[in-house]
């Protein structure tokens, strides 16, 4: 209660509900298409976006073959994975085995029928909606445990225990860079965060906005177990990870996963600081131009919205695409210092920088923006520095301090 105080009602809303609205299994049924059989075609053309995207980075073309420009090679891909046999080892547990891809792939699917898309264009929409995400999110760790325990395989298993350490220990910054939008828009509900930045403006036009959505993203592309944080299925090494024994279909289950994953993340990302589908600066006329009082405005406005933030989900992926691109692979205690020594405790400090952001640019009856921008950018530029500077002297003194007497304290 003592942060929706200050809340204003959403500066739109839906008109008469449709013929899908009023019928609900029509609204599910409607959804669950979209999910389930738009959403996995619209993934293999990211794997097929990616694959034309990594040959322009090292100059060469990509898939070209199947199909006008190599448009068909995701799609010959996925009957090749679906035709292949599937094969278990004899000593595997063969349920848990089964089983293990299906834990993955559910959180990637149910994450997003809390996304809204567009004014009115969320699956469902809970009051704890971004704890509902952090929620369902959190059980990936288990799925991926699963595939490595169920292989009865010694690599597969500690590529397992890897993986999961990696995912809880860069949830925790990813949860903490949420924090300020929750109290920036006085709700978890992600369709209310939408509401709050049709009317304040994006919540990435702050420093600690800025600040954490760079936490958010850096924690996204560990979480979803991309480059350079790719470490749980690392190629290079004596096996590829905890889905080494899965072939055909289950191994299939796995990659849309991970490509559902990104997308998952982008659109939070999307939604969190980057205003959903507003234009920046322009989101209250967005909404306001057409109206959403009558059925048209309505499918008017959501079309713009969906537009707009189709494309903002298309740059952030691509950002994803570009980092692996470009980034070599962490070594694994690296990755684990940076999350625990770094992302931490910069997402504990912006927590202090967005409560000053909240008290002096969106609270009172009249914000003083620039005092806001001033102190605020100060903050965050001291946390940046005194993290890396704290890190930098620990590390300096490791490396000089006699080898006995470290081992001594």
């Amino acid at each position: 209660m003592g942060l929706t105080f200050w809340a204003t009602a959403p500066i739109y809303h839906s008109p008469q509900p449709s013929a899908i609205e009023a019928i609900p299994w029509l609204a599910w049924a409607a959804w669950l298409g979209v999910f389930v059989g738009v959403l996995p075609l619209v993934m293999a053309y990211v794997v097929w976006g990616e694959r034309k995207l990594a040959g322009r980075f090292q100059d060469r073309l990509g898939p070209n073959r199947v199909g006008p420009f190599g448009l068909l090679q995701s799609i010959a891909d996925a009957v090749k994975l679906l035709t292949k046999e599937v094969l278990v080892p004899t000593e595997a547990d063969r349920m848990v085995h089964l089983l293990a891809p299906l834990v993955i792939l559910a959180p990637a699917f149910l994450t997003l029928a809390v996304i809204p898309f567009g004014p009115g264009l969320a699956a469902v929409n809970p009051p704890a909606g971004l704890l509902y995400l952090v929620a369902i999110s959190s059980l990936a760790p288990l799925g991926l445990f699963l595939a490595g325990w169920s292989s009865r395989n010694k690599f597969s298993l500690l590529g397992a225990m890897r993986a999961v350490a990696q995912l809880v220990s860069y949830e925790v910054p990813l949860v903490l860079a949420t924090v300020p939008v929750v109290l920036w828009s006085g709700s978890l509900s992600l369709v209310a965060i939408f509401d709050r930045q049709v009317d304040l403006g994006w919540f990435l036009f702050s420093p600690p906005g800025m600040l954490g959505f760079l936490i958010l993203t850096i924690s996204g592309v560990a979480e979803v177990n991309r480059a350079p944080f790719d470490l749980p299925e690392a190629e290079s090494e004596i096996v590829s990870g905890y889905h080494t024994e899965y072939s055909g279909i289950r191994f299939a289950l796995f990659m849309l996963a991970e490509y559902l994953g990104i997308f998952g993340v982008s659109c939070l990302g999307t939604v969190l600081f980057l205003g959903g589908g507003t234009l920046p600066f322009v989101g209250a006329w967005q909404v306001r131009a057409v109206g959403t009082d009558s059925t048209l405005g309505f499918l008017l406005t959501g079309g713009s919205a969906v537009a707009v933030f189709s494309a903002k989900v298309v740059l952030y992926i691509f950002g994803f695409f570009w980092i692996r691109a470009t980034l070599p692979r962490l070594r694994v205690d690296r990755l684990m210092d940076f999350a625990w020594k770094y992302l931490v405790p910069l997402a504990l400090a912006n927590l202090a920088t967005a409560a000053v952001w909240f008290e002096l640019a969106i609270r009172p009856a009249a914000p003083r923006p620039l005092l806001a921008w001033l102190v605020t950018g100060l903050m965050t530029a001291g946390s940046v520095a005194g993290v890396a500077a704290i890190n930098r002297a620990v590390a300096t003194r490791s490396r000089t301090e006699p080898a006995g007497r470290a081992l001594a304290r």
